[in-house]
This record gives structure tokens, C-alpha cells and sequence, in this order.
């Protein structure tokens, strides 16, 4: 289904033709996220990312986006914690031009001391639009709890102190250091033969030397005690992330924790969205996901609920995290939570772009991709016990975490830390 090649110099490539298609996905990624940097770094990852818009050795930056946008295509990037990826969706025939480009954002980019400069300003402004944002802070403040002082409980854009004194050199080393042969992934889904992206790639980038490897610093995954962060803020709605520590990666129960999530809290049929917010009205959002990392992962519930309900939608939610790990689900539950994965999967997968997505993520995570196929196999195989112990296993008291953001009373504060 895929095709795979390697360079000499260790970078991968991977492609899945879809002749039937009109477009074409193309990503570049670097193996590098927030999880890599030194604090006086911190958030280099992602202001390297808006830097390399800025223009590059063979392109300006209006040039950059005029001709992939002139074409009618569209052009991003993006940082996470374990990759950078700077992607594009074009109609077929520009598919060369298009690499073309993408290859010299990533092999040339000038970082230059005026647009690190000017650009420091746009990052900071966005730094404090997500402070400003309680349903984006209260995230924040939960990674914290989960990962304590380790870059995975650090915002990815980093801190007003580090942008505010990262120069174009930290940016320039951080570059030469973690953008090298071995650490980069090409993929690209749509009406692109394989062979012909083996060529672009290797025009572009075969000339570059095999360097060292990249590692970064392991996490924990443990906790004995259960803790809680409350932030004060004068807003009208209380604003909660309550999360365990999960599993990794490749973790064999990660299916199960897929299904179990669905169930709980994956979209509008589940638990917590009929308990929170259809039966008692507590709440306008309510919702379950997932972080997956090489090393450690959590299970995530976030809400907005009303200022004087935190306490009683708090309780609710510990009850069916309790309830889902005592009971187990009925077959009907876990079979509509199932048909849920496989349809929302499939769905995902007609598009060349999350194609393009899942393939390219995949090599950079674990240098390996599991098919449509081997991903449903594996999910059918999961039983009600398979969710029910792993409910099990995530929601003991010692390992569960509460952050809030909210006008908190010393009541509500009171009561939330015996409900723990």
C-alpha cells in the first residue's frame, strides 16, 4: 500500500500513489519538537518554523506563499512536541515546483537578525493571546502537573523570557544541528508516482553528509500522589483540564485507550457529553483525547462548565471514570465506538493531505506505518475486559491531576481537593 525508500545519507521517504486523485500532499519533517530544547531555548522549534516563511536562498517570502497560493494550493507548517513539518496540497502539475520549494525552506532558509527580530514580536503577541485564552491556559497548566519541569510540561511556542532573548544564532545552530539527512522524513500522498519523489528527493537533498543522531530527554511516567493546580481568573466560565498519565506510543493497549476515549468522551454519543451536558447541563463543552509520545502519553478530559457547577461537574466526571473502570461496556457501546474509529479513519484517509499526515508522522514517530488494514485488525480484537482494565490502569487516584481556571472560591477549592 506504501512505498518506502532510503538515501544514502539516512533520509526517508515515504509515498502511497492515488492516481484517482487531482492533488498532491507533500510534507517535509524534521524530527525535532518543543521535547528538544534546552530551557534557554525553549519554543526554538516552533520560532524556527515562522522563521523559515521569511525566505530562503533561492526564494523571497512573498515568493514563497504567491506560488504555491497562486495556484490555487495551500501551504502550512507546524510544531509539535516530537516533529516540524512544513506541508503543501497543490494541484498535480505543480507537484514539482511545489517540492521545489519546500526543499529549499528546509535545506536554505537565510535566518536573517531583522526577520528573527521582527518575528520575535509576532510570537510573543501570540504567546500572550494563548495566556489570554483560559481553555488554552488551563491546558498549560495540566502538562505541568503531568510533566513537571521536563520540556513535555513547557508550552511549544516557549516562554516571553526565551523568545524574548533567543537570537537568529540560537536559531541558525538549532538548524544546522536537528535539520540533517537522518532526522528528515519526506511523504507525499496523491497522483505522484513514487519513483518521481525518489528523484526530486534525491536532486534536493542527496548531496548532504550523513551527521550524528538526535535524542532528546526521556520523561517519567510515574506519579504516587494526585495533584492540582488552580489559577484565578475574573471570566464567566470555569475552565477544566482534569488528565492521567497513559501510554506511549507504541504501547500495545493503545487502540484500547483509542476506544476507550471514544466512549467516553470522543464525540456527542459518549458518556460524559450525555452526563455532563445533556442530562444535568453543566456544561457547553465537555470532551476526552489523547497525547502519545515515544516515551509517555496521557489521557486528557477538558470542559468549560458554569462558575457555580465546577465542584458537582468535577464529581461527575471522577464517577465515570470510576464507573468505566469497574463495569464494563456493553457490546452495543463498544461496537458503535469501534464503527466510530473505522468510519472517522477511512473518512481522513480519502483526503491526500491527512494521508499525507498519517504516513509522514508515522516514519518520523516510529519509522514504521500500520495500514488501514492492520489498524482495524487490531481494533476489532479489543473486548469490553481490554477497556475496562485499561480504565483501570489510568484512573487511580495517585496518578490523577486537576488544573482549573476560573473565579474560584476557597470553597470550591476546598471541595475540589477532597473530591481527590
Amino acid at each position: 500500500m506504501y512505498e518506502r525508500s532510503q538515501l544514502k545519507n539516512s533520509l526517508r521517504i515515504i509515498s502511497h500513489p492515488m492516481k484517482d486523485r487531482h492533488s498532491v500532499a507533500v510534507g517535509v519533517w524534521a524530527g525535532v519538537g518543543g521535547r528538544y530544547e534546552e530551557n534557554k531555548i525553549k519554543g526554538a522549534a516552533h520560532f524556527l518554523e515562522h522563521i523559515v516563511f521569511k525566505g530562503t536562498k533561492n526564494y523571497a517570502c512573498e515568493e514563497i506563499k504567491q506560488k504555491i497560493e497562486g495556484v490555487g494550493g495551500a501551504l502550512n507548517a507546524f510544531t509539535s512536541e516530537e516533529c516540524t513539518c512544513y506541508f503543501a496540497k497543490v494541484p498535480t502539475k505543480h507537484a514539482e515546483a511545489t517540492f521545489d520549494i519546500l526543499s529549499d525552506m528546509i535545506l536554505q532558509p537565510l535566518i536573517m537578525k531583522k526577520d528573527v527580530d521582527k518575528e520575535r514580536g509576532v510570537i510573543l503577541e501570540e504567546i500572550k493571546m494563548y495566556n489570554d485564552l483560559p481553555q488554552h491556559l488551563v491546558g498549560d497548566f495540566l502538562d505541568q502537573l503531568l510533566w513537571g519541569s521536563h520540556p513535555l510540561g513547557q508550552n511549544i511556542a516557549g516562554t516571553l523570557d526565551s523568545v524574548g532573548q533567543m537570537s537568529f544564532e540560537d536559531l541558525r545552530r538549532f538548524h544546522r544541528y536537528f535539520y540533517i539527512p537522518s532526522n528528515i522524513v519526506v511523504s507525499a500522498c496523491g497522483n505522484l508516482s513514487h519513483q518521481k519523489l525518489l528523484s526530486l528527493t534525491q536532486e534536493k537533498f542527496g548531496r548532504l553528509n550523513i551527521q550524528g543522531s538526535i535524542s532528546c530527554v526521556k520523561a517519567s511516567n510515574e506519579q504516587s500522589a494526585p495533584k492540582l493546580k488552580f489559577h484565578k481568573k475574573p471570566i464567566e466560565q470555569m475552565h477544566l483540564a482534569l488528565g492521567s498519565l497513559g501510554f506511549h506510543r507504541e504501547h500495545p493497549d493503545r487502540y484500547a485507550l483509542g476506544i476507550l476515549n471514544i466512549i467516553l468522551g470522543g464525540n456527542m454519543s459518549s458518556r460524559l457529553f450525555n452526563e455532563v451536558r445533556e442530562k444535568r447541563g453543566l456544561a457547553y463543552s465537555i470532551s476526552s483525547g489523547m497525547k502519545l509520545f515515544k516515551d509517555t502519553g496521557a489521557f486528557i478530559v477538558r470542559g468549560g462548565v458554569h462558575n457555580e457547577k465546577v465542584v458537582e461537574a468535577v464529581d461527575v466526571i471522577l464517577k465515570e471514570l470510576v464507573k468505566i473502570a469497574k463495569s464494563p461496556v456493553s457490546s452495543g457501546e463498544l461496537r458503535r465506538a469501534k464503527d466510530y474509529f473505522i468510519g472517522q479513519t477511512l473518512l481522513s484517509l480519502e483526503d491526500t493531505a491527512e494521508h499525507m499526515f498519517w504516513i509522514g508522522e508515522s516514519i518520523v514517530a516510529t519509522n514504521r506505518v500500520e495500514t488501514f488494514k492492520e489498524a482495524i485488525r487490531k481494533v476489532e480484537k479489543i473486548g469490553a475486559s481490554d477497556v475496562k482494565r485499561v480504565a483501570g490502569e489510568l484512573f487511580k487516584a495517585s496518578r490523577m491531576n486537576l488544573a482549573v481556571v476560573g473565579p474560584l472560591t476557597e470553597r470550591q477549592e476546598s471541595d475540589l481537593e477532597k473530591l481527590f
